[in-house]
């Protein structure tokens, strides 16, 4: 059976690889269309996810909880520690309130959110540094009246008197005793008692935060 060559239109024997006149190809190859795959496969899964009822949902956990979303929660829970410090409270407890307070103010904030101890005690240490902060930045600016600076100075030396009488004799005690009364070991005593107020506030803080994070955690997923 013979076919014409569909290059140059030359008669040829079916069969024949080549045009012998113009050399061109003459088996040809036909590769079938591909399925539409992706298009099925989209068409089955459904567009709409139906909802949820809350009762099978899981809150969403804030890991770890950002800065900007913690400061003004520990900013409110500082303030209150403070004010409770000067209302005669004991700066303990004061301190351990701060982180316990940052919690329950961040949920305030974010009623969605679940807190866990971690992310609790994070806002209690963060509360706790700037309680220190808010206090000790009173403290310098009551410390620059030279009225309540020397009231300030009295009532520290007349406590530390008061504990050291308390103690059994030691002459080291009274040696320090007698060091605080100078210009230079009183600056050096506010320096130590910042020091470890700074310390005291971030653990109390981190303490009461893990408290209140851990309270709250359970109920969450109760």
């Amino acid at each position: 059976m013979e076919q014409p060559c569909y290059k140059c239109g030359q008669v040829l024997d079916e069969g024949r690889p080549f045009c012998p006149h113009c050399g061109a190809p003459q088996i040809r190859v036909v590769v079938a269309e591909p399925a539409p795959v992706a298009a099925t496969v989209a068409a089955s899964i459904p567009m709409e996810i139906p909802a949820r009822p809350a009762t099978e949902t899981v809150p969403v956990l804030a890991v770890p909880v950002r800065l900007s979303d913690a400061l003004k929660p520990c900013a409110l829970a500082s303030g209150v520690g403070v004010l409770l410090m000067f209302l005669g409270l004991t700066p303990v407890v004061s301190m351990f309130s701060v982180g316990f307070l940052a919690v329950i103010f961040y949920r305030q904030g974010h009623p969605g959110v679940a807190i866990k101890a971690a992310n609790g005690a994070r806002l209690g240490a963060f509360g706790g540094l700037m309680c220190f902060g808010v206090f000790a930045t009173i403290v310098a600016i009551a410390a620059s009246v030279p009225e309540l600076r020397t009231k300030f100075r009295e009532q520290i030396l007349d406590n530390a008197q008061k504990w050291v009488a308390s103690r059994p004799a030691d002459p080291q005690f009274q040696a320090a005793l007698e060091q605080m009364k100078t210009p230079e070991g009183f600056v050096m005593m506010l320096i130590m008692g910042g020091v470890l107020l700074l310390v005291v506030s971030v653990v109390l803080g981190v303490l009461g935060g893990a408290l209140g994070g851990g309270v709250f955690g359970r109920r969450d997923q109760s």
